[in-house]
């Protein structure tokens, strides 16, 4: 029985080629387009799961108490006793580790690579389960010299060597032992790295880490709980233990958070957690199924136009005693048919352009054939696909009565004509939507593109500080010979570099402070004239400056800052840091430029002279009047001459705060190419009710032809339904798209005024598309001989 029906179902496609084709490329692109944003959305939201026990890891986050709000750290927010304090405290915990990322220089032989690093304690390896190739994970960074490499890093340095028992130089200064080899890391992992290092190393390096205060927050904090272990009391415990090691003192309280979560739920207000990047993955799943909806929606339309076509065929299996079911079951079996060769496109599509849609996204993902759930996703999408877009044809087409239709009668279908006109308007809906969202999305982002930083960023590079650049002197002797050279016209020293944060604190104290005001304030460490560099404005005061010998007790503070302290006049008044038990007297004011998120506001800022532990980066401004490859190939030559075992690598600022719209950037791809699939599905669907409404009134069209109507009102009469069906869709999609935008646009601080012309363009871009869509179609019906139409009549 099912084997007739496969056969019957392909001869159909057969007869019909260009039908079927049409049919079939619909529903592939839709596929396509779905499971390519499935994929992502997948990528996304497996990031940190391939850890066995990754529900039972958590990260250590801080809520920062302040008198007006709370704010939520999620990384490098815990000090150095934490680990060992929770771990001693806390009976739920099974293993606690610090970690934090760095970069390093590392040396073989004459191979010389700079390389990711992270430093922890051993029980890291025991937290997260990495694939050895090589070693024992139990002794990998039992000694303060170990180092456990990445097989790609293990075949940089030492080729088809045995890499076990070799040794590194690190920093031209200590010898590293690598004692295992992992395998390459899922490009979907919080922590990436090329060599992992122990603590006691860091430890030993940077000797501040075991005199940190309980407030100082440099490293991250990972643990993992118990089997059976309860959250909620591990959680409680932890909040308390600040508190209790700080004489009462909670303005600052550490939380758990899982650590599965730590990628996409990463937006907290007032200490809660409100979203994050898992809205963007709702709002991709989402696009999936929504394009995917409209190429079924397409296919009904689509075979419901050829049903004049079957109408005979289905009164004369009603006749031979074929059910309505039967029948149903028939048409079912064709559309689970074209789904599945639909799918088999779809397959060919995303294998063709996953690479450009991984290199757009600047993203690595592929897919695990050997995957049984990615097959099974696969066969209940060919099953939900060829389900739902064969409904309605398979309800509609097995209605008809035998009696009427094999008399000849053309008008059984004409109570489907509302149902399908529906369908129509509910996919130039979603595609309205999706255009008038991708536009605004855009403008949002050139918004932010093109806003006023309040500093320079063209033409302002920076490099790291590696090796002798490290001591002042020759550091000042570095910045001379640039200048001397002409590559650069000014440059200076900076922590963290131009676009990162720096150091959060609350123990700030100021003129005026009310009792118990605490503000978090963002930290930054400086080297002379850095105002300049970067072409900041000073509003009032001055920057560091080689003139006055003070300024390692002086500070500079942005806008924001002063507002918030509300300091009348602000040159000359005493700002004390108690974490650091030191006085600055306020030199200077600085406009405020947004560094960190371009949409949002500017956090308070203050600015200290040059640290040389922290100020590790350093920042020129190229010199305009010289070619950009010249002058990074001088900056470059004078850097090697300095430090010929250090590879250079130099950042463009411009570049950094490109990176800072990523999340951005990915939406506004993802919602311009499933819009464009989506109007194009739609305009199918629309040549579908075309064909349809022809067979409905050739004769029609024919007799008004020979009653004289010319070829200008019958295309009038033809098109204005469609344009009808349009302006509905315009009428019902402007408003919700205006309620979706605006609800994304709420949580810029910086956003782009929604104006009216997005909509009206969209509308007549829409309503453009939907005339060039029909009219081929009505052209050639207007233009058909009258007589081919009345001729059996």
């Amino acid at each position: 029985m099912y084997k007739l029906s496969l056969k019957i179902a392909l001869r159909n496609l057969w007869k019909n080629k260009v039908f079927s084709m049409i049919n079939i490329g619909g529903l592939a692109i839709g596929l396509a387009s779905c499971l390519l944003l499935l994929l992502y959305v997948n990528y996304e939201w497996s990031y940190d799961k391939q850890f066995k026990n990754i529900d039972r890891i958590y990260a250590v986050y801080d809520n920062d108490i302040m008198s007006d709000k709370i704010t939520t750290n999620r990384a490098y927010c815990t000090p150095s006793q934490l680990a060992g304090t929770a771990l001693q405290t806390m009976p739920g915990i099974e293993y606690v580790t610090r970690m934090v990322q760095g970069g390093g220089l590392f040396k073989y032989k004459e191979n010389n690579f700079n390389k990711n690093i992270i430093y922890a304690d051993p029980s890291f390896l025991k937290i997260f389960d990495y694939n050895f190739i090589k070693g024992d994970p139990a002794t990998a960074l039992a000694t303060p010299d170990a180092v456990v490499i990445t097989a790609e890093t293990a075949k940089v340095f030492f080729g088809d060597e045995e890499p076990i028992g070799k040794t590194l130089s690190f920093d031209n200064r200590r010898t590293l032992v690598v004692t295992a080899v992992i395998k390459d890391l899922p490009y979907n992992q919080s922590y990436r790295f090329d060599m992992l290092m122990s603590w006691s190393f860091l430890e030993k390096e940077q000797p501040y880490l075991k005199r940190m205060d309980w407030s100082d927050g440099a490293l991250n904090t990972i643990i993992q709980l118990k089997k059976g272990s309860s959250f909620a009391i591990a959680d409680a415990q932890m909040r308390e233990i600040f508190s209790q090691h700080q004489n009462g003192n909670n303005y600052i309280e550490f939380f758990l958070f899982p650590f599965k979560k730590n990628h996409l739920y990463n937006y907290f207000e007032n200490g809660k957690l409100a979203g994050g990047d898992i809205d963007l993955i709702k709002l991709y799943l989402t696009l999936a199924v929504c394009v995917l909806f409209i190429a079924c929606i397409n296919y009904m339309n689509l075979s419901t136009a050829r049903s004049e076509k079957r109408f005979k065929e289905v009164g004369i299996r009603k006749t031979l005693g074929s059910t309505r079911w039967s029948i149903g079951r028939q048409f079912l079996i064709e559309s689970l048919l074209l789904s599945f060769l639909a799918m088999l496109f779809a397959f060919m599509l995303v294998e063709v352009f996953l690479p450009y849609f991984n290199n757009l996204l600047g993203i690595q993902m592929g897919i695990n054939y050997l995957s049984y759930q990615f097959w099974t996703i696969i066969f209940l999408l060919i099953l939900a696909t060829g389900l739902l877009a064969g409904s309605y044809p398979s309800f509609y087409l097995s209605s008809f009565i035998p009696v009427k239709v094999l008399k000849g009668f053309r008008g059984i279908g004409k109570n489907s004509l509302p149902v399908r006109k529906i369908l129509v308007i509910v996919q130039f809906c979603f595609s309205i939507c999706m255009i008038i969202c991708a536009i605004i999305i855009h403008r949002q982002i050139q918004f932010m593109n093109t806003k006023p930083l309040g500093f320079d960023q063209n033409n302002l590079v920076q490099i790291w500080r590696p090796g002798v650049l490290k001591d002042a002197h020759k550091l000042e002797v570095f910045k001379a010979e640039l200048i001397r050279s002409g590559a650069v016209v000014s440059a200076t020293e900076t922590s963290n570099g131009v676009t990162n944060n720096s150091v959060s604190t609350e123990k700030i104290r100021w003129p005026g402070r009310q009792k118990n005001e605490q503000i978090s304030m963002q930290l930054h460490f400086s080297g002379y004239d850095f105002m300049q560099t970067i072409g900041a404005k000073m509003l009032t005061g001055r920057d560091f400056s080689r003139s006055f010998g003070s300024d390692s007790l002086a500070v500079v503070l942005n806008e924001t800052a002063v507002k918030r302290m509300n300091l009348k006049d602000p040159i000359g008044k005493q700002i004390r840091n108690d974490d650091w038990g030191k006085t600055f007297k306020v030199i200077g004011v600085v406009k405020d430029y947004n560094y960190a998120t371009l949409g949002h506001k500017v956090d308070p800022g203050l600015y200290f002279y040059r640290n040389d532990e922290v100020s590790n980066v350093i920042v020129m401004r190229l010199n305009p009047d010289q070619n950009i490859t010249a002058s990074v190939e001088k900056i470059k030559m004078l850097s090697q001459k300095l430090n010929p075992d250090y590879p250079f690598e130099i950042t463009f600022v411009s570049q950094k705060m490109a990176e800072k719209l990523n999340n951005e950037r990915i939406l506004s791809i993802l919602s311009n190419v499933s819009g464009g699939f989506a109007i194009f599905i739609s305009c199918l669907g629309l040549l579908g009710l075309a064909l349809y409404m022809a067979e409905q009134r050739s004769k029609e069209i024919s007799i008004r032809k020979v009653l004289g109507a010319d070829l200008k009102s019958i295309l009038i009469l033809l098109n204005k339904d469609f344009i009808k069906l349009v302006l509905i869709s315009n009428l019902v999609s402007i408003p919700v798209a205006y309620i979706v935008v605006s609800g994304w646009l709420q949580k810029y601080d910086y956003r782009v005024e929604i104006s009216y012309w997005p909509f009206l363009g969209t509308l007549l871009l829409s309503v453009f598309i939907a005339i060039l869509s029909v009219s081929l179609q009505t052209f050639k019906v207007a233009k058909a001989n009258a007589v081919d139409a009345l001729k059996y009549e």
